[in-house]
């Protein structure tokens, strides 16, 4: 599972990516506050995302990665550190959470898998991108506000969660990392799709990235600063 991930674009790059979806009467307002070069963003940490605003429209906003965890996983634990990677979607647990409100765009540049090549060191980070240059895209993502206890030294709060879907890996990622990748929307038609098309015409999406999009753009390192 991705673990891993990179947005090293600016704010106003992530606006203006997304202004290919927007019509004539939306509008995508910044929450997000003054976010930083994030060279490599782990579980729990706060990212960026684009969800539907409150009050309609596209909103950019920040929220912690890991989705809540299934109850029967928690029993006996003290805290839920949440679930970074969807890939059951027919799961009675995700349903609440596929509808479109709950849809939502998460911006990267990067992404890394832990290489099970034969030989390769141990906890050794591949990291893929669209190009050696990074070109943002999006995973497709759902989000919720969640009550819970994600670190005992925080106890109870209520926060914004996301996460993004999964699926078989394509030619690049396969040997890598042969379980799964990311579900990676990379056209607007896609990213429109996603967030506003009905449940199984958005699950179409859930699927490898064509063979050949990919390539690998550096190994061995815990963050992609390119």
């Amino acid at each position: 599972m991705c673990n891993l991930y990179a947005q090293t674009k600016s704010q106003d790059a992530m606006r203006h990516l997304f202004e290919e979806v927007i019509k004539d009467d939306e509008t995508l307002v910044d929450h997000s506050g003054n976010l930083p070069t994030m060279c490599g963003i782990w579980p729990d940490y706060s990212a960026p995302i684009i969800r539907h605003g409150p009050n309609g429209g596209w909103e950019l906003s920040s929220a912690r990665w890991g989705m809540p965890t299934p109850q029967t996983y928690l029993n006996g634990k003290r805290t839920d550190p949440g679930v970074t990677n969807i890939r059951n979607t027919a799961s009675p647990h995700w349903r609440p959470w596929l509808g479109v409100p709950h849809r939502c765009l998460v911006p990267f540049t990067s992404f890394s898998e832990i290489d099970s090549r034969a030989g390769a060191p141990r906890n050794h980070p591949v990291w893929f991108a669209l190009g050696e240059d990074r070109p943002p895209a999006f995973f497709a993502g759902i989000r919720t506000q969640w009550t819970s206890v994600r670190k005992l030294k925080e106890g109870e709060v209520t926060a914004e969660l996301f996460g993004f879907l999964t699926s078989a890996p394509n030619a690049e990622v396969g040997p890598i990392h042969p379980k799964a990748m990311p579900v990676i929307l990379t056209k607007p038609e896609e990213w429109r799709r996603w967030l506003t098309a009905p449940i199984q015409e958005a699950l179409a999406l859930q699927r490898p990235l064509a063979d050949g999009t990919l390539q690998i753009v550096a190994e061995g390192v815990r963050e992609d600063a390119a």
